[in-house]
This record gives structure tokens, C-alpha cells and sequence, in this order.
């Protein structure tokens, strides 16, 4: 089967099921594992990711206004490859090229056209659900099954570890606010409130299953909550860490209890987090490091720099 992936979480997932020898061709963000960045690339982004997060909604909102995709793909490099799967997403525009474009692009394909399967998931169980209809349409549902069921058995030892239960209530879990993009103010929806809950927290301002959502400064300062996780879609810690300056000098910044606490996270939003994908066994691991840190440490889970920093030394 010749694959090609136009979302980086199925990218990863076809790799975690050892076909990625079967990849033919990938999107310009389909950048990890390291073993195909070689393949051939589709696509390419009518938006310069290197800006401020000010700077990128200004572009997107350009683009759309104009009309446009936020994405241009190499039809005639696409056809070359020849594919039997294409694969992509049905869920944000903003993220990956989406099911309808890449369809109305197949329409005058010649025979055979190449069948797309779209990834759409909104909470963990379903990215876990979506995981293993990939494997099943690339023939590799065994390793697929596989596969999720030794992250499994590690995301038990870690709950077991925090003495979580699956009757413990998440009421009494630390009220965790995810933050998804910094200008405007948006707080991550979809599986995040599910990748906090199983790290043991209460996810803020956000609802399993419902999208990311723009909020307000008094949203956040009326949730208070007791830990502040910025994980902007797209950011490495790096890219968080130069807005930090300028994030830090709001009033309503300094009035936050997680801000007071010094309970404040930076972590890289682009690997783990915004991507459903298999990785995010790790981002709960993560996550967990930031809720619990009497309990787990940095070096007790082998966290690097690039993966997640705290306030103060994303600063430095």
C-alpha cells in the first residue's frame, strides 16, 4: 500500500504501527519521527508560522477573507506518487488541509482515485477510536491494537503510581487551565479536558468533546485556576517563551493564583499537545509533572527542556 499523510498525528500513528515504510509522501508539518522527513512534500502553508501568535490570527484572517485555504497542495507531485490512502483531517481548517478541499481536488482523478480517510476525533477515547481505524485501513490493526495496549499498561503504572482510581472524583483534582493560544485568549478543547483529568486535574473553561473556545481575561481571572498550562498550537517552548515578557506585564496576569503560586507550565504545544496523535500518552505524563510535582519529577520521567519548562526557566 502506498500511503500518504496530510496530518501530522496520522502521520505519527502509521509510523507507530510500523508502516512507515509504506509513507510515500507527507504534509510540510508531518515532522516527526525523524525517519520521513525524506518523503516527498505535498503541501505548503499560505501563512508564516514563525510570527507571534498576534501576528499568525491576523494572517489566518486574511487569508480567509480573501477566500483562500490556508494551505496549498502539489497536485501534480500528489498524482506522481500515485497513493492507495490519502490522509488527512476533518476537524479545523486552521491545522491541516481538510477532507472537503482534498475531495473536491480528487474529483477529476482518473481511475482508480485514491480512497481518503479523514481523522475527526473530539475526546481522547475517539483519537484512540480514529488510532485504530487507521491501522485497520492500512492493514495493520493487529500491531494498532497492539500498540495501544502497552500505552495502556503504562498509563495505569502512572495512576496507580498518583493513587488515582477510576472512581476518584475529579472534583477534588487541582483546576487546571489549558491555554491554547495566547492573542486572542483561547483555552484547548477536544481531548485536552480528558488528557488532564487522566493526569489528575479538572480542566477549567473547557468541556470534553467541545472545541477550543476564545475567552475572555475576566473568563480566566473568575476561573482562577490552580495551575496554568500554556501549550499554544503549533509553539514549541521556545516560540511560547518570547511572548512571555509581553504576556506577563497584563494586570490580570499578575492577579492569577497560579501565576502567585509560581504554578505555571510552558510546554511544547507542537509535539504533544495538539496533535491526536500517539504522543499524547506522553503529554498526560506531562501534564502530570505539573499537577503533581510532590509526587513525580522532572528527572523520574525523563523530561527534557525542549518538552516542558517551568515559568521561570522558559524565562531565562
Amino acid at each position: 500500500m502506498r500511503i500518504v499523510s496530510l496530518l501530522p498525528a496520522a502521520t505519527e500513528w502509521v509510523c507507530a504501527f510500523g508502516a512507515d515504510a509504506s509513507l510515500v509522501g507527507r504534509s510540510h508539518e508531518c515532522d516527526f519521527p525523524p525517519e520521513i522527513l525524506d518523503r516527498p512534500v505535498l503541501t505548503r502553508p499560505r501563512v508564516d508560522a514563525r510570527g507571534t501568535s498576534a501576528e499568525i490570527d491576523r494572517q489566518v484572517r486574511t487569508v480567509w477573507e480573501q477566500g483562500l485555504s490556508l494551505y496549498e497542495i502539489d497536485w501534480e507531485r500528489l498524482r506522481a506518487l500515485q497513493p492507495d490512502l490519502i490522509l488527512t483531517q476533518a476537524q479545523c481548517p486552521v491545522c491541516a488541509v481538510s477532507v472537503s478541499e482534498l475531495e473536491a481536488g480528487l474529483a477529476d482523478w482518473p481511475a482508480p482515485r485514491p480512497q481518503v480517510l479523514a481523522m475527526a476525533p473530539q475526546t481522547l477515547k475517539q483519537v484512540l477510536d480514529a488510532a485504530l481505524e487507521i491501522g485497520r485501513h492500512i492493514g495493520r490493526l493487529h500491531e494498532a491494537m497492539s500498540y495501544l495496549a502497552r500505552a495502556e499498561k503504562r498509563l495505569r503504572h502512572l495512576r496507580d503510581f498518583l493513587g488515582l482510581r477510576r472512581r476518584s472524583d475529579p472534583s477534588t483534582f487541582p483546576r487546571v487551565a489549558c491555554i491554547e493560544w495566547i492573542e486572542p485568549l483561547i483555552v484547548a478543547g477536544h481531548w485536552m479536558p480528558d488528557v488532564v483529568e487522566m493526569a489528575g486535574g479538572q480542566a477549567v473553561l473547557a468541556e470534553s468533546g467541545q472545541p477550543s473556545r476564545t475567552i475572555t481575561w475576566a473568563e480566566l481571572q473568575a476561573a482562577d485556576p490552580d495551575v496554568l498550562l500554556l501549550m499554544p498550537c503549533g509553539f514549541t517552548v521556545a516560540q511560547t517563551a518570547r511572548e512571555l515578557p509581553e504576556l506577563m506585564q497584563r494586570p490580570e496576569w499578575q492577579a492569577l493564583r497560579a501565576v502567585q503560586e509560581g504554578r505555571v507550565f510552558v510546554l511544547d504545544g507542537h509535539a504533544y499537545f495538539n496533535r491526536p496523535g500517539p504522543r499524547l500518552y506522553r503529554s498526560i505524563e506531562l501534564v502530570a509533572v505539573c499537577l503533581h510535582p510532590d509526587r513525580l519529577s522532572l528527572e523520574l520521567l525523563d523530561v527534557q527542556p525542549w518538552e516542558l519548562q517551568t515559568l521561570e526557566t522558559a524565562l531565562t
